[in-house]
């Protein structure tokens, strides 16, 4: 069976996993929610208290993503969380998405979300220095990778982009957006950059 094994990743509070699941629905598609696998499976080395969340087991994850991909019935399968590129093997991966968010709106959504203080800083400044572009495009290179600006829109026209990318109706690049230039023309970036 011909299978597609497709990763969303980003800052947390980008979008990943609203636009996973309105995903998993368009293609009939099997989900992976990488924390929800963790703490199912006891996949867990311990607790970051300073961050208030769990060290993963990288080892043993790619180990249970690498099982669940070859007994999976599905055609497509959406994985989703910000450390998929570290553990799903790259053989099985066919497109990454890496959902990018303008850091204005991201820190709204994040305080939302109950993000604050050194957590908050931490997310924002991940964004604006490209961290999880970066971990994708070292993981994969650049063929798999394909950046998404999610600011602004609704998780519907996102995943009409992703599914146009897909089918190929639409060019997969990164090289979409430059937070950092941005917040610094604008005489920001202090007011975003301070860890």
């Amino acid at each position: 069976m011909s299978r597609r094994v497709i990763l969303v990743t980003g800052t947390p509070c980008v979008g990943k996993t609203s636009v996973a699941l309105l995903l998993v629905s368009r293609l009939d598609a099997f989900y992976v929610n990488l924390t929800e696998l963790a703490l199912r499976e006891d996949l867990v080395l311990g607790r970051d208290g300073e961050r208030n969340s769990v060290i993963v087991d990288e080892l043993r994850m790619k180990r249970s993503i690498r099982e669940t991909i070859e007994k999976c019935g599905k055609g497509n399968i959406i994985i989703d969380g910000h450390y998929a590129v570290s553990v799903v093997p790259e053989a099985y991966v066919t497109r990454v998405f890496v959902l990018r968010r303008d850091p204005a709106e991201l820190r709204r959504f994040m305080k939302l979300c109950g993000f604050s203080g050194h957590k908050l800083l931490e997310n924002l400044a991940s964004e604006i220095l490209d961290v999880c572009l970066v971990d994708a495009l070292n993981a994969f290179g650049e063929g798999k990778i394909c950046e998404l600006d999610a600011t602004g829109k609704r998780v519907e026209d996102v995943v009409e982009e992703v599914v146009a990318i897909l089918n190929n109706h639409q060019k997969c690049c990164v090289g979409v957006v430059d937070w950092l230039g941005k917040l610094e023309s604008e005489g920001v970036l202090d007011e975003f950059l301070k860890i």
